[in-house]
């Protein structure tokens, strides 16, 4: 076993240095063989690596970007071996471990301390009043469970919480099992972070994810990245951006921050990304004020309408508008209505670009006849999100660019499988298609009443309406905004329970009985009921394809989720219940077969995910521009426009991850792409800014955000560093700095807690908190 860290080191006295202006290169193969070989150790880190994202081998625990047909032998980032390193770690986290600690001593420590203990081993049990958890049976494991579910006084006193990385298999058994119990309450991480998309493409496109394919990308003329850093949360994109430009693609990226990935990529598969200068990416950097991207689309829109009108039919595709979409006529005279000094008032105020930079985006966008937008959590974390992907869909929509190859809407998934266990069923809301597919095919009538999603299941938590918090996978305490609110409302459920591979925060914030269940991971070899199993995941993009693990688990107290998940519903539902858990769980074949005849688009699962690369769902804009809308047809819509106006002596604050980090999972305390090392506890703040502030580089400051409900929300003890951020906006790490996210704060439609638009002020730093 390799020696997990004793001391928990400081995060707020970090080493600055200058921003880079590349990504990737032999310092990430470097740093990613270090990670390997540390965690690992040599043999079973290299036979890790050589499978991962392998056609016969298991998909990356990280990033839900696609693989393409011809994958390289490393098919990996840097981040991606980050993530195998610590699931694939000889560091284990045994019953001896939570003996010689206390729940209140590991809750003193950092979310980077706790994940690097190693993987859990064993199911262990906190009773009420306990100081330390202990080791449990399965069995009792279950049958704890199932006495809290049997004392409730209704099954949405329950919510089912699932992260990203659930298998489609276990996330199609784990919805079954909760409407069969009878609540929909099943939250996801989805609800957090691109719930916004799903909501605005929904509606105006008929489908929910993206549009577009790795080919796609290749084809374009045009990309624009929006809101993303692909450089750190999708480092693989980096690949096909550079494929794309080295085509003829021109790339145009608006961010607040300049970002090191989309600068300039030195591809250290490549000769040129080791010896070389590599590829610069970007054709033209639009740095945008925090929240402005729906304003800058709006003023593009209004452009090209009044372009086309100087100039009938030069401009807009008036066939592909007349035949397949709806709203045309209303969206155009909105948006071209009204005072033009009052409108670019509006635009410069939101975007803070020059209007020059507006007009050399237009050029190159009337000059592309195939464009496709990418887009992640910059663009889904606002009040007004959903109108600014509404607006992308316009924009997309007024030159034909739905449908179209080289062309479509690219929303950029997270956590991988986030899409796939949506596919499955894992919603708050389902459709009445799938509820009554699901029912006939199981016998039962499912619940029908909409469930809770993430921000309500904290709310019903907070209140007392959910006293049963079950989590499959993901890190809920440390993902979720207003963190003291979300801690609070975790300690009065009576029973909390994380079916987890790593130690997190989660474990230690605990109901008045808590349960930690060790489950595979996506490296671990999976032998349920005898047999070697393989599981399936979708991709960012609908692919879909099978998954196996390799390496030997740490103990054989670690079980899949799947297994998990039917012996709970077992032991829950009973003896007499028909499903036949015990056989899903010894041949996830069955379960394959049952998803064929639930899930639209799985015909011949079985048969088709068994092909090298698998196969690609049904998309019904992209394969044949049909548009399963209200209308019938693609939807515009209308969206004015949204100028977030901060007072005085204030900034508007965005959460991001450093370098070192996935989500909430901490794999170190560096950000090199932003020139940051050892701590995470800094506040990137544009000199300018600084300066008007007298926020002196170094200096140390507590960031107190202001709401309407008037609470006083402060993450104390933060270094400033001076920073090339976009004037009037700063940044900084979640989840340190989800505490100054309040829980009623969150996007109109999609309910997503709005982490990218926190108006902060700076005020005399009080000091490094104990628990920090």
């Amino acid at each position: 076993m390799s020696r997990a860290p004793q001391e928990d080191p400081r995060q707020d006295t970090p080493e600055i240095g200058a921003p880079k202006d590349s990504a990737a290169g032999v310092p990430a193969v470097v740093n990613s063989l270090r990670v390997v070989g540390r965690q690992a150790g040599a043999a079973r880190g290299v036979l890790t690596l050589l499978n991962v994202n392998q056609k016969k081998g298991f998909d990356c625990p990280g990033c839900a970007w696609p693989e393409g047909e011809h994958r390289h032998t490393a098919e990996f980032c840097e981040n991606g071996a980050k993530a195998v390193a610590e699931e694939a770690t000889r560091r284990a986290v045994t019953p001896e471990f939570f003996a010689r600690h206390s729940v209140a001593e590991l809750a003193e420590r950092s979310g980077y301390w706790l994940g690097q203990q190693g993987r859990l081993t064993h199911p262990v049990f906190l009773d009420e009043g306990a100081t330390h958890y202990v080791p449990v049976s399965w069995e009792r494991a279950f049958d704890l469970v199932a006495e809290e579910l049997a004392a409730l006084d209704s099954p949405d006193g329950a919510a089912f919480y699932t992260s990203g990385r659930t298998s489609n298999e276990a996330a199609f058994l784990y919805q079954l099992f909760a409407r069969k119990f009878g609540t929909n309450n099943l939250p996801d991480c989805s609800n957090m972070c691109h719930e916004s998309s799903g909501s605005a493409l929904t509606e105006t496109l008929g489908v929910g994810k993206g549009s577009v394919l790795l080919e796609d990308l290749y084809q374009a003329d045009l990309i624009i990245v929006a809101g993303q850093n692909p450089g750190t949360n999708h480092p693989r994109m980096l690949s096909a951006l550079e494929r794309a430009k080295r085509g003829g693609t021109r790339i145009i990226t608006v961010n607040p921050l300049p970002e090191a990935g989309l600068q300039r990529f030195k591809n250290p598969q490549k000769v040129r990304g080791v010896v070389g200068g590599g590829t610069r990416l970007t054709d033209l950097f639009l740095q945008i004020r925090l929240g402005g991207d729906l304003a800058l689309f709006r003023a593009w829109n209004r452009m090209m309408l009044e372009a086309d009108r100087r100039s009938p039919g030069s401009v807009l595709d008036r066939d592909f508008i007349a035949e397949y979409t709806h709203g045309f006529d209303a969206f155009a005279e909105e948006l071209c209505s009204g005072d033009d000094d009052a409108f670019w008032a509006d635009v410069d105020a939101a975007t803070g670009l020059p209007r020059e930079q507006i007009d050399e985006a237009l050029a190159m966008i009337l000059a592309s006849r195939r464009i496709v937008v990418c887009w992640a959590m910059g663009l889904t974390q606002h009040r007004h999100s959903v109108p600014t992907i509404r607006e992308v869909v316009n924009f997309l929509l007024l030159r034909g660019n739905v449908g179209r190859p080289g062309a479509g809407v690219c929303p950029v998934r997270g956590h991988s499988n986030v899409q796939g266990d949506r596919t499955m069923g894992i919603f708050e809301r389902p459709s009445e298609e799938f509820l009554d597919a699901l029912g006939a095919e199981f016998g039962f009538e499912p619940p029908r009443r909409h469930g809770y999603d993430t921000v309500r299941t904290i709310r019903a938590m907070r209140d007392g309406r959910v006293r049963v918090f079950f989590a499959m996978g993901g890190n809920f305490v440390a993902a979720s905004p207003d963190t003291l609110v979300t801690e609070d409302a975790m300690r009065r459920c009576r029973l909390t329970v994380h079916v987890s591979t790593k130690l997190n925060r989660s474990h230690v914030v605990t109901g008045a009985r808590a349960l930690i269940l060790p489950a595979l991971g996506r490296t671990d070899r999976d032998l349920s009921g005898g047999v070697e199993q393989f599981v399936t995941v979708e991709d960012s993009m609908g692919m879909v394809h099978a998954s196996r693990g390799s390496v030997q688990p740490l103990s054989d107290q670690m079980r899949s989720e799947v297994a998990i998940v039917a012996g709970l519903a077992r032991r829950v539902l009973g003896e007499d219940d028909p499903v036949p858990w015990e056989e899903f769980a010894g041949n996830y074949d069955l379960i394959r077969d049952r998803i064929e005849r639930v899930v639209p688009g799985f015909a011949d699962f079985n048969a088709r995910v068994r092909r090298p690369g698998g196969f690609t769902l049904p998309h019904a804009p992209r394969d044949e521009r049909r548009f399963p809308t209200a209308t019938g047809r693609a939807n515009f819509t209308v969206n004015p426009t949204q100028v977030l106006r901060v007072p005085e002596g204030r900034l508007l604050l965005q959460t991001l991850r450093s370098h070192d980090q996935y989500n909430t999972t901490i794999y170190g305390l560096d950000d090199r792409y932003r020139g940051v090392r050892n701590g995470r506890r800094v506040v990137l703040v544009n000199p300018e800014d600084a300066a008007e502030l007298g926020l002196a580089d170094g200096s140390y400051t507590d960031i107190v955000s202001e709401w309407p409900d008037g609470v006083e929300r402060r993450a104390a003890h933060y270094m400033v560093v001076h920073y090339p951020t976009a004037r009037g906006c700063a940044a900084a790490y979640y989840p340190e700095t989800n505490v100054l996210v309040p829980l009623d704060s969150t996007a109109e439609v999609s309910n997503t807690p709005t982490s990218k638009s926190v108006v902060v002020r700076f005020e005399p730093d009080s000091g490094l908190p104990a628990s920090a």
